[in-house]
């Protein structure tokens, strides 16, 4: 998926409250590159999360690919806000996840914390010190490391979260904004879904992640839906299948 973004690619993902190993592995060998396991508005399960990430091992194609690295990511949101997610990152992490998706990112100081929480402190010289880690050694945020392999993906839910969108999309180490479904974001706003001021926000948010060279993330129904924002700039969108498969066949990737 990283990969895919440094090409300046666009992304294709699901999420869900369902870690049953049936679907886990019908996940691995769907025809998208990223999961994201709902833990905000499902149980804290984090043996539920292992065993998932664990059953998205897709034996028959490591043998063709030649190397352990999966074709579909799983990333995780969970229900704590980026300065209270310490321990919950900690855990994702060590299960082996690819990265973290924050809740109700409002401040650059926010950002930092949930930046610094996916890190391990760096050695002496190294030509990504700051923000300094505070988790051990190990795997690199991407894009601050452009080897690293690892996304902070920071959901920006309110008006405090819009009118400090260049301080937090500035801030080291952050690799996507996600306005997910725009729920919160729409009533921290007081207005009804779909008014023009939320499609206004959507906007502000999609041209800070232009400006300081950022994924920019959003949740799309249709494959009418998706193929507008695609050709807007979202390059992470988040999706069913089948209007993942649509909206591929209308932009021409299919």
């Amino acid at each position: 998926m990283i990969a895919k973004l440094a090409e300046g690619k666009t992304v294709y993902g699901l999420n869900t409250g369902d870690l049953s190993l049936v679907y886990a592995r019908e996940v691995a060998r769907a025809p998208v590159d990223f999961i994201y396991a709902d833990m905000e508005h499902n149980p804290l399960d984090f043996p539920a999360l292992h065993l998932f990430l664990m059953g998205m091992t897709d034996k028959a194609m490591v043998l063709k690919k030649g190397n352990l690295q999966p074709n579909v990511a799983l990333f995780a949101r969970f229900p704590p806000e980026a300065d209270q997610s310490q321990w919950v990152v900690k855990q994702a992490l060590d299960i082996g996840l690819h990265g973290v998706i924050f809740n109700g990112v409002d401040t650059r100081e926010q950002a930092l914390i949930a930046v610094k929480s996916m890190r391990y402190p760096q050695l002496k010289g190294s030509p990504y010190f700051e923000p300094n880690g505070i988790r051990g050694s190990g795997p690199a945020l991407w894009p601050l490391n452009p080897e690293g392999d690892l996304l902070a993906i920071l959901m920006i839910e309110s008006v405090e979260g819009l009118q400090n969108l260049d301080t937090i999309a500035s801030t080291p180490g952050v690799g996507a904004l996600f306005v997910g479904q725009a729920s919160d974001l729409t009533r921290s706003m007081g207005v009804r879904p779909g008014s023009p001021e939320v499609e206004a926000g959507l906007q502000k948010v999609l041209a800070a992640c232009k400006t300081h060279k950022v994924a920019c993330a959003i949740s799309a129904n249709t494959g009418n839906d998706i193929a507008r924002r695609v050709k807007e700039g979202w390059n992470i969108i988040r999706s069913t299948v089948p209007a993942i498969n649509e909206g591929r066949v209308l932009l021409g990737e299919k």
